[in-house]
């Protein structure tokens, strides 16, 4: 009788045992995979948009693929419009814009508008900012403009937006604390600069600069219906893509606005 006790309580304490085991075992592993997913970068199928302006295609591209958990496709103009047609667009986290077309049909304008409000994000980089002369709204989608011929503000007239090639820009990270700017420190950055540009209150700013030449902003955030945006301005050559501050702001602004839909 009492060898039955002792055999019972000894079953209790190893089924107990292992409970514990299997528990600690249990939370041990659900840490590892959680810092195992903070740790990893996600994955971005992003759609590339080329065209209406030159660049130096084999080091952009380098850079284009060097960037961490990112993917992409390219589409040039006259076709690129296409892909953001409902059913092609849904493929994409993100839309890259480093295209400068001056015009877009008014079907692709819809189509553009529909994407945002289905949460696709965007980043518009460099010459981007300077397309659609002629599309209003595309201001209140990036942020603000690239003027190419004289503009009222406050109700007074002002000249032409301006460029300026191979500045040596000291730039000031404005939010060291965003997503796309993270782990990343004011650094400087040979560059083309854009100046007398127009720039929405509305936006965050994330990149500034004191070079005359320049305007104030050189990246910022903002938001156009249910998608994140971000302009970065930077961006004119290999002198930029090759800048190690340039490749990881790019694929963090791409993580940033793709996340928008997952």
């Amino acid at each position: 009788m009492e060898r039955e006790k002792a055999l019972e309580l000894l079953r209790k304490y190893n089924i107990e045992r292992l409970i514990i085991l299997f528990l600690c075992c249990g939370m041990g592993l659900l840490a590892s995979c959680g810092q195992q997913k903070e740790g990893q970068l996600k994955e971005m199928n992003v759609l590339l948009i080329v065209g209406g302006h030159g660049f130096d295609e084999e080091p952009f591209y380098a850079m284009m693929d060097k960037l961490p958990g990112i993917t992409y496709d390219v589409a040039e103009h006259p076709d690129a419009y296409q892909y953001l047609k409902p059913g092609k667009i849904e493929g994409y986290d993100a839309v890259l814009l480093y295209d400068m077309p001056s015009e877009i049909p008014e079907e692709a304008k819809k189509d553009f508008i529909a994407m945002l409000e289905k949460g696709t994000g965007l980043v518009v980089l460099h010459h981007a900012f300077c397309s659609y002369d002629f599309w209003p709204e595309y201001t209140k989608i990036v942020g603000g403009r690239y003027h190419h011929f004289p503009w009222q503000k406050n109700g007074e007239e002002q000249p032409p937006s301006t460029y300026k090639h191979d500045l040596v820009l000291d730039v000031k990270v404005v939010d060291s604390k965003h997503p796309v700017t993270k782990g990343i420190s004011d650094f400087q950055i040979v560059d083309e600069a854009y100046g007398g540009t127009e720039i929405l209150e509305s936006v965050h700013p994330l990149l500034a600069t004191d070079e005359p030449a320049s305007a104030p902003l050189v990246g910022w955030t903002h938001h156009y219906a249910n998608a994140k945006v971000v302009t970065l301005t930077l961006g004119h050559d290999k002198q930029a893509w090759e800048n190690p501050v340039f490749p990881q702001l790019l694929s963090q602004a791409v993580s940033w606005v793709g996340d928008c839909k997952r």
